[in-house]
């Protein structure tokens, strides 16, 4: 009797999972040191805390994940837009009609942890997209390594790793504060509302970075290889028409307080930058491999959702503005954070420049964010919050077009959420965001965006 290959998937698929449910029940519940918890207990933790009193007592595995799954109603309109009521997804048809969006949910996320306690102050990190609108199918976020000690004997290096913490590999730039507090695929808990910034300050890449604590004060210091992922071929005259071939690494440097300077008051302050030459694809503003939380909206109807628009735009990323700096880009920013019992003001001001490959000048960016949240009830398992965040732009030139004026992006949020538990979150949030001054060429002219998002999140 022949038996197929897909009639044993199911049973060996069963006989993996019964192997493998004592591993996890085992290993979930470990305790590993100088991590962010992935529940609630994780809101407003910045960089992972420093703990170098723990002893070790033998190599311990942790287990984690996030999940996410929203209901969306929102509408779009783009009246200032040539043609807008023209477009297919025949490309021999052109035109700035809009996607036609309808009630309904969006693609479930799924993000997976792996922390693993080495050595006495040692920890590996690895982390997976499982399921994103930016990608279906199973992606490596990243992974790395992080000391919080040294294996070295002697007092110097004791003296040394107790105000400093190391991390080498591929991981997420810490450049600025927002990225601690945007959603990230499944990881949706630490973010009040649905979005990020309208820029989005985030990106995977392989460096190392030195940060020093004490007394409040941190500075970090770090270098990266200036890209998302790995890249060891040349730049060649067809992406780059500058002429400029050599790849140069980014540049990162932090510094800022934090502290609890009484016992309901909490003052964080920080600075930032982040600098790279000569990239050979820099996605400082748009290196998110797991996509935004408005789905489909002032997307083209011409585009394809796993393609990309003729106006350079992913549907992965609708609602967001990338600013276009692939090839050289310097970019600053500053944030302040203060919490006074359950209240929490958040501010975030960035200003940056820079080009692509095909441009000889460099362009300007500037972004004002503020959120004000007040959390409520007997453990803050409440919050109400409003934010307001825009960016002012100019457009990337292209050899068909050369953009002049600035465009400008605002958006506006009003949100709250309820912990059932710690681990189980229920949030909803209504948005209204416009587009203005772009060119009437550009599907964006005269753009607007509003409704409400509904978001359920488990963490752990």
């Amino acid at each position: 009797m022949k038996i197929k290959i897909t009639q044993l998937l199911v049973p060996i698929t069963l006989l993996m999972w019964i192997c493998f449910i004592p591993l996890i029940g085992k290993s979930q519940f470990q305790k590993v040191d100088n991590l962010r918890p992935y529940d609630k207990t994780g809101i407003n933790v910045f960089e992972a805390p420093k703990d170098t009193v723990t002893t070790f007592d033998g190599m311990k595995l942790k287990f984690g994940a996030g999940f996410t799954q929203q209901f969306q109603n929102l509408k779009h309109k783009n009246p200032g837009a040539l043609n807008n009521n023209i477009g297919s997804f025949n490309p021999a048809v052109a035109g700035n009609r809009l996607k036609i969006i309808t009630p309904g949910f969006q693609t479930a996320q799924a993000n997976l942890y792996m922390d693993v306690q080495l050595a006495d102050g040692i920890r590996l990190n690895i982390t997976s997209y499982l399921s994103t609108k930016h990608h279906n199918e199973t992606w490596v976020k990243g992974g790395y390594i992080q000391f919080d000690k040294l294996p070295f004997k002697g007092q110097i290096w004791d003296d040394i790793m107790e105000i400093a913490t190391i991390k080498i590999g591929h991981f997420e730039v810490d450049y600025g504060d927002q990225h601690f507090r945007r959603s990230d695929g499944g990881n949706a808990i630490y973010n009040p509302f649905m979005e990020g910034n309208i820029v989005d300050e985030f990106a995977t890449e392989i460096g190392g970075q030195v940060m020093l604590r004490k007394n409040g004060f941190f500075g970090l210091i770090g270098a990266t290889n200036g890209m998302i992922k790995g890249n060891v071929d040349s730049l060649y005259a067809a992406s780059n028409p500058d002429g400029k071939y050599h790849k140069s690494p980014s540049v990162i440097l932090k510094g800022g307080f934090d502290k609890q300077v009484m016992k309901d008051v909490r003052v964080r302050v920080s600075g930032s930058y982040y600098g790279n030459q000569s990239s050979g694809s820099n996605t400082i503003f748009g290196g998110d491999r797991s996509g935004s939380n408005y789905q489909y909206v002032m997307e083209l109807n011409s585009a394809n959702p796993s393609s990309t628009t003729g106006a350079g735009t992913p549907l992965a990323f609708s609602g967001r503005f990338n600013p276009g700096f692939s090839k050289k880009v310097n970019t600053i920013m500053l944030n302040g954070f203060l919490k006074v019992k359950g209240l929490e003001l958040f501010g975030t001001y960035e200003t940056a420049s820079g080009r692509t490959a095909k441009e000889t000048d460099t362009r300007k960016m500037q972004q004002f964010a503020a959120d004000v949240v007040y959390r409520f009830g007997k453990t803050e398992n409440f919050f109400i919050g409003a934010k307001y965040n825009t960016v002012t732009a100019r457009l990337a030139n292209t050899t068909a077009i050369t953009y002049t004026d600035d465009v400008k992006v605002d958006r506006f949020a009003g949100a709250a959420g309820w912990f059932m538990t710690k681990n189980i979150l229920l949030k909803g949030e209504y948005v209204v965001q416009k587009y203005k001054d772009f060119p009437t060429q550009d599907y964006r002219s005269g753009g607007k965006f509003n409704g409400y998002v509904i978001e359920a999140v488990v963490g752990f």
